[in-house]
């Protein structure tokens, strides 16, 4: 294979892709990984790391992580998943990502054994993801979890320091029905010895990561206990959170170029981190973190998080898309003016929609439609269900159409809100 597309054509054809085909393409262990990574001579030995996992949060942490490590003036290699626009996005260092003539080296490098063990698409890109990082010999990457935590590919590094973000009902079907089952996955990144920074301290849940933790003596720290956030205001940078520190009373506050007031949330944890990174030795000065807080965007290419597409019409997209993300979405509604609320909404077959759609605003115009991957819950009954919480609109058969229509029909003053899904949203970026 000599080009760019025929060999992303490749990998999408050929490997199970969870995005894609769902519940079927996960394989619930990391022997494929182990397998691959041992074959390229441990790239994942050979750097420093920090893994991030949580059921909300995990990719906008991870984004300010790199941000705030490359602003400090370290070599940072960011893995992340899904993409919205280019594979490549998943593979990037200070902001680059991995370039194509890479990609199409490694694969066709490692087409035979690839072939050999069969192993999924996210496997592949995981262990592409490492021995790039490796090759480029970066000072510290970040790696986000791709689903859940204890069976993720990504879990067979041994990391300077783990964060998990929250704990919420997503991805049932594959870790467990209650927050507890969840929490015992995502605990999974948990090392003997490593440091672990979890963002938000739930009741439910705090036991499984205070056993875990103690049971590897791995210090843990729970970001909500050390700091408080007494204000968000949203400005035209982004969102400027106030805050103090607990043990002192300090107040401190910090500007984000990310606008969702959940990334409050996010913050929390990621200046904890941070600290614990500067305990261990990285040099990470109060003028390094808030230029890092600052550019996350510019620094890091990320995309979909309460993203304003256009002033007018006045269009704002964000990518969550679970009973968390959906209530976190509803409340940055709640604090934005607008005279009429247009939703175009999309998801997957596997969402538990029962708890999602009852949060959305029953005020609202709807837009229901089916982005262009088989996993997609067609607009129909997407419509159908969103019906008997009393959620009105028209269904269409694709985001494009949706979207035409609800520019026909704003109005100056309106607000056109899309989102329910990753792939809605990649959609639509890509249109504009």
């Amino acid at each position: 294979m000599t080009s760019y597309a025929e060999v992303i054509e490749y990998l999408y054809a050929r490997l199970p892709m969870f995005t894609r085909d769902g519940a079927s393409a996960i394989k619930k262990d990391i022997d494929n990984t182990i397998l691959f990574c041992e074959k390229l001579d441990n790239p994942h030995q050979k750097f420093k790391s920090i893994h991030v996992a949580g059921t909300n949060g995990k990719g906008s942490t991870s984004h300010m992580l790199a941000s705030v490590l490359a602003s400090a003036g370290y070599k940072v290699g960011l893995y992340t998943s899904p993409h919205l626009l280019d594979f490549r996005e998943r593979i990037r260092i200070n902001g680059e990502m991995i370039a194509e003539e890479t990609v199409v080296s490694f694969v066709n490098e490692n087409r035979e054994f690839i072939e050999h063990i069969a192993p999924s698409f996210f496997e592949v890109t995981v262990a592409m993801a490492f021995d790039y990082f490796a090759k480029q010999q970066v000072d510290i990457s970040v790696i986000e979890v791709g689903l859940g935590g204890r069976l993720d590919s990504t879990n067979i590094i041994h990391p300077e320091l783990c964060v998990i973000t929250n704990i919420g009902m997503d991805h049932m079907n594959l870790l467990g029905d209650t927050l507890v089952e969840i929490a015992y996955e995502k605990a999974g990144i948990i090392k003997e010895k490593v440091p672990v920074v979890v963002s938000e301290k739930d009741p439910e849940v705090v036991s499984v990561f205070v056993e875990k933790a103690t049971a590897l003596q791995a210090p843990l720290r729970f970001a909500s206990d050390e700091l408080e956030v007494l204000g968000t205001q949203k400005n035209k940078k982004g969102l400027l959170v106030q805050m103090k520190n607990k043990a002192i009373g300090e107040p401190q506050s910090w500007q984000v170029d990310l606008a969702g007031g959940y990334q409050q949330k996010n913050l929390l944890g990621v200046l904890t981190a941070l600290d614990v990174l500067r305990n261990q030795g990285w040099v990470l000065n109060e003028q390094d973190v808030k230029a890092g807080l600052q550019h996350v965007k510019e620094n890091t290419g990320l995309q979909g998080r309460w993203q304003t597409l256009s002033e007018e019409p006045f269009i704002i997209c964000d990518t969550g898309h679970n009973e968390d993300g959906v209530r976190e979405v509803v409340k940055n509604l709640q604090r934005t003016l607008y005279k009429r609320l247009h939703v175009l909404i999309g998801a997957m077959r596997d969402k538990d929609l029962n708890h999602m759609l009852p949060q959305l605003p029953q005020e609202a115009i709807y837009y229901f439609c089916q982005p262009d991957m088989p996993r997609a819950l067609p607009a129909m009954e997407l419509k159908e269900k969103a019906a008997i919480f009393n959620l009105q609109g028209e269904s269409y058969d694709s985001v494009q159409s949706a979207l035409d229509t609800a520019k026909s029909q704003y109005e100056s003053g309106d607000l056109i809100f899309i989102g329910g899904s990753n792939f809605v949203v990649a959609e639509v970026l890509r249109y504009f």
